[in-house]
């Protein structure tokens, strides 16, 4: 894999990975669990959707094929999807979404703050605006880790079966493959050894506080997402999400 090649496939699970986490909180609209929980899950929802779009479109010019940010994110395979598994996992329990989030947005900080420095001056801006997002996303995540952990007995029960559910995809957020290192050793990307530390660090941490217990480091853990192979969920998610550019692939302004 050339290193052109390897940043287009970066690119994609940057963008794919916001795309998809984002549509799954999409999905909880008119049903989230308090009208200020929707207000603020819509949120998160709408800055990785216009985060993926960033990086969409700067695949595309890479890629060179005639297709743009759309294309990318509406015409493409479950097959031709980078996204980790984590994010196509199905809503369940709320302990789950937020457990789900909480992992997510540690890894995506992490990342995003590792890539504000990357040596691509393209991938250092777009990474800039996103990690202001981000940060919020963290700080709110992990706050509902704490309250549910931390609360009653009920609350502690769930969360914890939320983590026990959700780390089985956690390892591949942090367990490098050849794109990893690759962009790392061009400095692009982040170290992958220091971004798992990070990781881990910061979410024993949160779960210490929020009294529940983390999976093992040598847990089993499903992976394939950086590469094409995911969960049955992820083509359930793409028949709905790209329906209507499937159904009407040249539409133009009504």
């Amino acid at each position: 894999m050339t290193q052109a090649e390897a940043l287009q496939e970066y690119l994609l699970r940057l963008a794919d990975s916001d795309m998809i986490l984002g549509q799954r909180l999409c999905e909880l609209c008119g049903k989230a669990p308090a009208l200020e929980e929707e207000l603020a899950l819509m949120n998160v929802a709408l800055d990785l959707v216009g985060q993926a779009r960033n990086w969409y479109e700067y695949a595309a010019e890479l890629i060179d094929d005639g297709g743009d940010a759309d294309k990318l994110a509406f015409r493409r395979d479950a097959h031709n999807y980078r996204n980790l598994l984590l994010t196509e996992q199905p809503n369940e329990d709320y302990a789950v979404t937020m457990g789900r989030q909480f992992f997510f947005d540690a890894w995506h900080y992490l990342t995003l703050n590792s890539l504000v420095d990357s040596s691509n001056e393209r991938v250092a801006g777009i990474a800039a605006k996103a990690l202001k997002e981000a940060t919020y996303h963290l700080r709110r995540s992990s706050e509902w880790i704490k309250r549910l952990g931390d609360g009653t007995e009920e609350s502690h029960r769930r969360m914890q079966d939320a983590v026990d559910i959700l780390w089985r995809f956690t390892g591949e957020l942090i367990t490098p493959n050849d794109t990893d290192h690759i962009m790392a050793e061009a400095g692009i990307g982040p170290e992958p050894d220091q971004l798992a530390s990070n990781w881990r660090e910061m979410v024993n941490e949160v779960l210490t506080q929020a009294t529940l217990t983390p999976g093992a480091d040598d847990a089993w853990m499903y992976m394939g997402g950086k590469h094409g192979e995911h969960t049955e969920h992820l083509g359930f998610i793409l028949a709905e999400m790209q329906f209507l550019q499937r159904a009407y692939p040249d539409a133009t302004t009504w």
